[in-house]
């Protein structure tokens, strides 16, 4: 009784596990077949969904290049505030003097007025002088050449007798051959007599001309004669 009864639950729990395996071989065997024939990979493209699908066969998309980099700010310097130096003081006011109404015992009275500014002193501008032309060389006219052997005037015997003495000076203009065109009394001795004998004597003598710059010129010359008694 008791091994007939531990065998009768043993029989369908091995029946089972022989069913399970078979199928297990069975599906294997099955999955083998489909794909040597293909037929697994039209099951799978008919039961995997459309977008799926799809995806496989979309294009690639264009490749989107990044945008380039904003260059970054330089950052701004930040100007230090300079610290303002205080203005100067102004310096203290000078002391005002007041005018006292009572003069000093030595002051001057009156009142002084400061001199008025001295007006500006030109420059003096340096002006090179001018030389002046060189005199004229002159020659005067000449009584005294001992070649022109003029005699002495003649003292009149009247002025002898009388004592008349003196000295006259006679102009004379003498031209240029030497001879005298003209002749006057300057200077009178105080006597008519011997101042006409030496007017007539020296209208008589022969002269050396006078000449400016190596030329014979007309000149007037002063030729003074003495009487004097021995």
């Amino acid at each position: 009784m008791t091994s007939s009864s531990a065998s009768t639950p043993t029989s369908p729990a091995l029946s089972r596990n022989v069913l399970i395996a078979g199928s297990v071989v069975l599906f294997h065997a099955a999955a083998l077949w489909a794909l040597q024939t293909g037929l697994l990979r039209r099951a799978v493209e008919v039961i995997v969904p459309a977008e799926i699908i799809a995806e496989f066969v979309e294009p690639p998309q264009p490749k989107v290049e990044p945008p380039p980099p904003v260059p970054k700010k330089l950052p701004v310097p930040v100007k230090q505030p300079v610290a303002r130096k205080p203005d100067p003081l102004p310096p203290p006011p000078l002391p005002v003097a007041i005018a006292d109404p009572t003069p000093a015992p030595a002051a001057p009275t009156g009142v002084t007025t400061p001199p008025p500014p001295a007006p500006p002193i030109a420059a003096p501008v340096a002006v090179a002088p001018v030389a002046p032309p060189p005199p004229p060389k002159v020659e005067l006219p000449s009584s005294d050449a001992d070649y022109l052997q003029n005699p002495k005037p003649a003292y009149p015997a009247i002025s002898k007798r009388l004592g008349e003495q003196g000295k006259v000076v006679i102009r004379v203009l003498i031209g240029t051959d030497g001879t005298a065109q003209k002749a006057e009394i300057r200077q009178s001795s105080g006597y008519d007599r011997l101042d006409q004998a030496a007017l007539t004597t020296v209208q008589r003598w022969r002269y050396v001309p006078g000449k400016r710059n190596g030329v014979a010129e007309a000149m007037w010359f002063n030729i003074p004669i003495n009487f004097v008694l021995e």
